[in-house]
């Protein structure tokens, strides 16, 4: 509003005079000044006060004294005494003939006939006229601004454009607000007042006069302007109108910036209202102008981000002016950049171009308290350029190329002022446009090559410009250019649409001029690792290089060893574990069993030797701690057990190769705490990634014996919150016991059972972790334990410390204990199994001291290893058959070669005696296991029958605590025996298949068919078992379904049974008479189960026993060939009782008793 520039504003000072009342400051200002406060000042006076305290009287009083000498202050206490009721009732009434014409400017109710212009009839009239006219013209512009739906229009009005009256007419305007708001909203009358010429002043005005209102105001003139305000002269009239309010209270400028972005209206003004904010302690960092623009443009809010974005794009659209917001706005912006940039710097370049003489060259370092601040103008262009769309002048891409190419100290701020000027040269390359500017950058990137390691010393920090160096030249040798994109995005924390095309030009240099393919090898492998890294570094470190160029195969194919890099990179770092770490692993791996090239199958890295594993594991020699942290040992972990399994998962492919990759010893595998690393690493998932879930993955794989179900139910109990609160209770002072004194108390036993109860109760208190010292010294003994007098409560706690330890250490325990469980005739030959043994043949566990078979707890443990062995076996004959298959098959392809339908079955075969080897193996465990089940020849003669296997013991009084004892041990054991039988059943069902197929001693099936659930499951087989060659198998089926019928009658088993009386039938007359007394002996009891479980099976077995005593009594007949009437007789009476008992009655025998 350029109408109003020759008038006075309030000033700052007046207007928070008049807003806090301040009598004092009132009275220090001019006339001119107080001239503008008057209407609201003559009201103060004159208006009954509601505060009625002494200070305040005291104060009206010096504004009376204040107005005394004014002279306008009669003509505004004659305005005041107008009758305001009547005229706000004209007015209304003018609103409603209005609205009824149309909005026509005919007859007024508030001003008749007119005889002069409007300003000769305000000059001659008197108050109540001067009001009705202005009240009049007020609101006839306000009903226009109604009506015209938002388009703007400058109305000429003669009363608020004669610079004679405007005084006199500001003050009628604010008596007339001030005493009739609701007929004249004070937020209305500011909206008609930018509709006429000096609006802004006469606003200014009216809210100083109402301080309180400014707020109010405001948010009004934002909610009903213009989403881009420099498009119109409306918005720009807004916009001046608000600036000039906030200049007059400059306090609330910030608020009402806040408001600006909160609409989305009026972009100018939020950016007006910054260059106008002069903090009171200015920021040397950064200026507010930079950081409201950066915030608008790099906040979350997208709404707000392309708000902005369009006014930039179209204040660009219209040629430079100097009074557009957005052109103050660059030119305040090149200002500052221009204000940071080193004195000497200049474009021009020495004739000889040479980076010694960099006197010459006119380099000067950036000052270190402006690097910041360039870092922030650097963020804001790139963010303006990218994101908003501006379009850098010559001047404006000269003076930023001269800030990015400058050199700054060495500190964290400097190294993160040459990444994001590396990027933005990235993301904008058209700012480099003439060869002296080339040759600048090459020079500049150069610089950035020798003083890279500097700057990483100097400064302090991990994550370096080198890194980021290198990985842009490893991107561009790969033309991986959108990897460039995302890396350049990623640094300068901003989304930019960069075009690919865009970057051939630094591709060139970088690839042809400064960063060849070998020299970013060579250089790579003699950046140093970095110390403890971990997640809390960001930033691109060596790592991100080094994995791009494992990618990439770089390493390789220039013959370049990376593998020590790799090593001590692993062996230096900590949680939180950095992302990079298992990627990188992962494509080391992969170059190690994956050559480059088919051509060249040697181009392969070399793998980390056993030695320098086994060395990450061993203990240091001071204090026994370990040298490398728990992150370390858990990504070497990661990295052998990955290995392995992409080895074996590649033998195909490295077979047709004729390469074999050699593989980690088993005595390596051993020496590695796997299970204490893998419940480390669970009680720290959240601060080791993914690692935990890749290595449970892993081991569930190749190592299924260290997954067991029962394993992660006895953790539970082994480090849940009972077994930590009663650690945690334990007195730090407590007694201590040495393995040497552990050792003593098992050697003494039974006279030293209380001493080594109370030792093995103070171990229970310790974590699985303090009691690997004494596994040796409990596994050593075990065998004493077996003795007849040993207490039951050692027996049990034993049992309970083993499972503890077998929480951490269960490979190592497990070899330990199958050894020291040995008959005593193999431990004099001093016979040692190991690991590998064990995977071979899991079958030694049970060839252990016969005791054990009778100790429960023992037994408790001897099973555990059974069928983490058994697992583990099949694990182990998978890998074993995959490691060698596809050599074998290579070498039989190779001399097969010319022989025409040659068949590919060795692969088959070697299937097939693989899995019939488990079998055989697991079924045979299955059997040694049910011949325990069965009583000695001890416990035979102690009263112990088949039949009393699953009764309470009702022997003879004498031995009966011996016996009871016995009895209780065997129970125990059968019970054992069956839990682990229904889980192998359930986890193979074949095996049951097989076991029953085999058959055991049928003294055994009362336990086996009531202590194994799942045992059920031989409902499916038993037909096919009934209709199998051998009379042994028949007749052990229809035994043990005998049983079955019995514990579960269900509607399949009925069905069976009738099937099986049916073989019966049918085998008794194909059967020879010795065979079938062979069958029916042992089948005919069974036959009262099948009617006791399913009654209606009564008909079935009485014909079939009908029939078995028609062929007994013919094949009698058929022997004997005098028959004795006494015979005879009897014969015909057993005939009669059978068939009555069927329901049936023959008609010979009708009538006739049994004698």
């Amino acid at each position: 509003m350029g109408d109003s520039a020759g008038l006075q504003f309030v000033s700052s000072y007046a207007f928070e005079a008049m807003q806090k009342v301040d009598v004092v400051r009132l009275a220090a200002l001019s006339d001119p000044e107080l001239r503008l406060l008057l209407p609201c000042l003559v009201r103060m006076a004159l208006c009954a006060p509601a505060d009625q305290s002494e200070s305040w009287a005291q104060d009206k009083k010096l504004i009376l004294r204040l107005l005394s000498g004014v002279e306008a202050v009669n003509s505004i206490v004659a305005l005041l005494s107008v009758d305001f009721h009547a005229l706000e009732q004209d007015a209304r009434k003018e609103q409603q003939l209005r609205h009824k014409a149309g909005g026509s400017n005919g007859e007024s109710i508030l001003v008749s006939q007119l005889q002069h212009g409007l300003t000769l009839e305000f000059e001659h009239s008197d108050p109540l006229r001067r009001l009705r006219l202005t009240l009049s013209e007020l609101l006839a512009i306000m009903n226009k601004v109604a009506d015209s739906n938002g388009e703007f229009f400058l109305k000429s009005s003669e009363l608020f454009e004669s610079p004679v009256y405007l005084e006199e007419v500001a003050d009628v305007l604010c008596i007339l607000q001030a005493e009739l708001p609701s007929l004249l909203p004070i937020v209305d009358v500011a909206e008609a007042l930018l509709h006429v010429r000096n609006g802004d002043w006469f606003l200014c005005l009216l809210v100083a006069n109402v301080p309180d209102s400014f707020n109010e105001v405001c948010r009004g003139l934002i909610k009903n302007g213009e989403r881009q305000d420099e498009e119109s002269v409306g918005g720009r009239r807004r916009t001046e109108a608000l600036r000039q309010l906030c200049q007059m209270n400059p306090s609330q400028a910030l608020n009402i910036r806040a408001m600006v972005v909160e609409e989305c209206h009026l972009p100018g003004l939020g950016v007006a209202l910054t260059l106008d904010y002069k903090p009171d302690t200015p920021d040397e960092a950064v200026s507010p102008l930079v950081s409201y623009v950066s915030g608008l443009l790099l906040g979350t809010n997208s709404k707000v981000r392309t708000w902005f974005s369009m006014f930039i794009r179209n204040g660009q659209q219209r040629k430079r002016e100097s009074s557009s917001v957005l052109w103050q706005m660059r030119r305040q912006l090149l200002l500052e950049l221009v204000a940071i940039l080193p004195r000497s710097r200049s474009t021009r370049l020495p004739n000889d171009g040479g980076m010694e003489d960099e006197a010459a060259s006119g380099y000067s370092g950036l000052r270190e308290e402006h690097v910041v601040k360039a870092s922030a103008l650097l963020r804001l262009y790139c963010a303006l350029v990218g994101i908003a769309g501006l379009r850098p002048t010559d001047e404006e891409a000269e003076q930023l190329l001269q800030l990015m190419t400058s050199r700054p100290p060495a500190t964290p701020a400097g190294v993160r002022f040459v990444s994001l000027s590396f990027c933005k040269l990235l993301a904008f390359p058209t700012l480099v446009s003439t060869p002296e500017q080339e040759q600048l950058m090459v020079i500049w990137l150069s610089w950035m090559i020798k003083e890279e390691e500097y700057f990483e010393s100097a400064a302090g920090v991990s994550a370096s410009f080198g890194e980021m160096l290198l990985l842009v030249a490893m991107y561009f040798h790969s033309n991986q250019l959108s990897s460039i994109i995302e890396l350049v995005c990623s640094t300068l924390g901003m989304k930019i649409a960069i075009k690919a095309s865009s970057l051939s030009k630094m591709k060139t240099i970088f690839t042809q001029e400064i960063f060849t393919e070998q020299v970013v090898t060579s250089h790579a492998v003699r950046v140093a690792v970095t110390n403890n890294l971990s997640a809390n570094i960001t930033g691109f470190l060596p790592i991100h290089c080094i994995y791009q160029l494992l990618r990439s195969r770089s390493f390789t194919k220039h013959k370049v060893s990376i593998k020590d890099w790799i090593y001590h990179q692993l062996c230096e770092t900590t949680t939180p574990i950095h992302t990079q770490l298992i990627p990188l692993i992962d494509a080391y791996i992969n170059s190690i069993l994956t050559p480059a090239s088919k051509a060249n199958p040697e181009a392969t890295n070399q793998p980390i030797t056993e030695q320098e594993i086994l060395s990450v594991f061993q203990k240091g020699s001071r204090g026994g701690r370990q040298r490398f942290s728990i992150t370390a040992q858990l990504l070497i972990l990661y990295y052998i057990l990955s290995y392995e399994e992409n080895l074996l998962a590649s033998t195909k492919q490295l077979a047709l190769m004729q390469k074999k990759p050699k593989s980690y010893s088993a005595a390596l595998m051993d020496q590695i705490p796997i299970k204490f690393l893998v419940t480390q690493a669970q009680g720290l998932q959240q601060e080791l990634g993914g690692l935990h879930s890749a290595l449970l993955r892993l081991l569930a794989t190749n190592y299924p014996h260290l997954c067991l179900v029962e394993d992660w139910v006895c953790e539970e109990e082994v480090t849940g919150t009972l077994p930590l609160l009663r650690r945690m209770m334990l007195p730090s002072n407590t007694c201590r016991y040495s393995q040497s004194q552990l050792h003593q108390a098992f050697q003494k036993l039974p006279s030293s059972s209380p001493r080594l109860i109370r030792i093995l109760e103070h171990l229970t208190l310790l974590s699985p972790g303090d009691l690997i010292p004494y596994a040796e010294a409990l596994t050593a003994s075990m065998a004493l334990l077996l003795e007849p007098a040993v207490p039951r409560r050692i027996l049990q706690t034993l049992n309970k410390l083993w499972m503890g330890l077998n929480t951490v250490m269960p490979r190592r325990l497990w070899v330990m204990t199958v050894n020291a469980l040995q008959p005593s005739a193999k431990l004099l030959r001093q016979q040692r199994y190991t690991q590998n043994d064990l995977m071979v043949d899991p079958l030694i566990v049970l060839r252990c001291d016969h005791r054990v078979f009778r100790c429960p707890p023992v037994m408790d443990i001897v099973l555990h290893m059974l069928n983490g062995y058994l697992l583990g076996s099949k694990a182990h004959l998978q890998g074993h058959l995959k490691e060698t298959a596809d050599f074998d098959r290579q070498s039989q392809t190779i001399s097969n070669l010319g022989v025409p339908g040659q068949p590919d079955t060795p692969e088959v075969t070697r299937e097939e005696l693989k899995n019939a080897l488990l079998a055989a193996q697991d079924s045979a465990a299955v059997q040694i296991l049910l011949e325990v089940c069965l009583p000695t020849s001890e416990e035979q003669q102690l009263g112990v029958s088949s039949k009393s296997l699953l009764r309470t013991n009702r022997g003879p009084t004498q031995g009966k605590q011996k016996l009871e004892s016995l009895l209780s041990d065997l129970r125990e054991v059968q019970c054992l025996i069956c839990c682990l039988l229904h889980q192998m059943f359930i986890a193979d069902p074949n095996i049951a298949k097989l076991v029953h197929f085999q058959g055991y001693p049928q003294a055994l099936l009362p336990l086996t068919v009531a202590g194994i659930p799942s045992i059920h499951i031989c409902l499916d087989f038993i037909p096919e078992l009934l209709a199998q060659p051998q009379l042994e198998k028949q007749i052990f089926a229809i035994q043990l379904l005998s049983y079955l019928c019995t514990q579960y009658a269900l509607p399949k088993s009925l069905s069976v049974a009738r099937l099986a009386i049916s073989v019966m039938g049918t085998l008794l007359t194909v059967l020879t008479r010795a065979k079938r007394f062979c069958f029916f002996m042992p089948t005919l009891p069974c036959l009262v189960a099948f009617c006791q479980a399913f009654p209606p099976l009564y008909d079935d077995v009485a014909a079939l026993l009908v029939q078995v005593g028609q062929v007994c009594a013919s094949d009698v007949a058929t022997k004997v060939r005098d028959v004795d009437p006494f015979i005879s007789l009897l014969h015909g009476g057993w005939r009669s009782c059978l068939t009555e008992s069927s329901g049936f009655k023959s008609p010979a025998f009708a009538g006739k008793g049994p004698g």
